[in-house]
């Protein structure tokens, strides 16, 4: 992101985002060229921008999986597909 976009200073990671935040989807981005597969397949999914998204859990011991909710559905994504997600809180203005 630059930053002349409104949302730089409140983006994260979904895979950054502490449980039981409300955010919401800003954008999907992908760093590698799994990262591409992996962006085309949360979108049919349901992790589009705009959507309501809330880490639940993270699994022990280390952090993996998510339980993430995205809508009204929840899955399980390893924290390098939840890297490919960027959010924003949904109190930022």
């Amino acid at each position: 992101m630059t930053s002349s976009d409104p949302g730089a200073l409140h983006a994260q990671t979904l895979s950054e985002a502490p449980c039981g935040r409300r955010l919401f989807i800003h954008a999907l981005n992908a760093a590698s060229g799994e990262g591409q597969e992996w962006v085309a397949r949360l979108r049919e999914l349901g992790f589009i921008e705009g959507e309501p998204v809330q880490v639940l859990r993270r699994g022990q011991p280390g952090g993996e999986p998510l339980a993430v909710r995205v809508g009204v559905s929840t899955f399980a994504l390893r924290r390098a597909e939840a890297a490919c997600i960027q959010v924003m809180p949904a109190d930022a203005s």
